[in-house]
């Protein structure tokens, strides 16, 4: 019964912040302050009340129209929503580490907070092809936090936060490159900070190169049919930055599984 109310209360915090991202990622675009001021409509700007931003309700309610103007409010604002109500619940399910400890809570709390920063620079990136430096520097700093923790934690605490240093050098280190390399045509340099946050939050090299794999096979899976199809064209710009949030996502919550698994079945074929 505890479990299913804390999973709950997950789910209902979630819906919470998945309002906040949508507030946020069109209050950084139109330069205005993420605190102090209020939600009005993108069309008519009219301040929109309480009742207004009840997380899915209030779309629903409204029939997915402004109240004030008539005006049609993307799908996106109750998509975002419930994306991160499932991101905050799963995160809970799937946790591979320990939830005993103070140490252990501070652990996924940093996550949480940086799942947040992460919708934001997702729907970003999606929209306008950047990741804005407002969201990334406290996120990195938030993946630091992370690494700390983990390393704290551990057995071999200097070894732990050197694996870290080896996960941001392949993950920052490898954009680094391509970004010098292509003078900013290949990627921008936010992929490069995106890379030193997810590097620190993973903390393993083996995760990160994970991470790296599967955000490169989850963007062939768009290109390339998009490619094929002429709907992407060879010098459109696509943002990776959200193929890397979902390679790291899969990568902290599941990577360290499907890697022992694939270990175990690579182990057995030599024997």
């Amino acid at each position: 019964m505890e479990s299913f109310l804390f999973i709950l209360v997950l789910g209902l915090l979630g819906l919470c912040f998945g309002s906040f991202v949508n507030a946020a990622v069109w209050r950084i675009k139109n330069k205005k302050d993420l605190v102090n001021d209020r939600s009005e409509c993108t069309d008519c700007h009219h301040k929109l009340a309480w009742y207004d931003l009840i997380p899915v309700v209030s779309w629903v309610l409204l029939r997915g129209k402004c109240r004030y103007c008539g005006h049609a409010i993307s799908i996106q604002y109750p998509l975002v929503e419930l994306a991160l109500a499932i991101v905050f619940i799963i995160s809970y399910l799937a946790w591979p580490y320990e939830l005993q400890a103070f140490a252990d809570w501070s652990l996924f709390g940093l996550w949480l907070a940086a799942s947040i920063l992460l919708a934001i620079l997702f729907v970003y990136d999606m929209r306008w092809f950047l990741l804005p430096d407002k969201v990334m520097y406290p996120l990195i700093v938030l993946g630091g936090a992370m690494a700390i923790v983990k390393a704290l934690n551990s057995d071999q605490p200097a070894f732990a936060l050197l694996d870290a240093a080896v996960a941001v050098t392949i993950l920052s280190g490898l954009y680094l490159v391509l970004f010098l390399v292509s003078k900013g045509k290949w990627v921008g340099f936010g992929d490069v900070k995106l890379g030193l946050f997810l590097g620190l939050a993973l903390g393993e090299s083996r995760l990160a190169l994970f991470c790296l794999f599967l955000a490169n096979i989850l963007g062939c899976l768009l290109v390339v049919p998009g490619l094929l199809t002429g709907r992407i064209k060879r010098h459109s710009k696509v943002p990776f930055g959200p193929f890397l949030i979902l390679g790291f996502l899969i990568s902290l919550l599941w990577g360290g599984d499907v890697l022992d698994w694939y270990l175990s079945l690579s182990f057995s074929a030599y024997m």
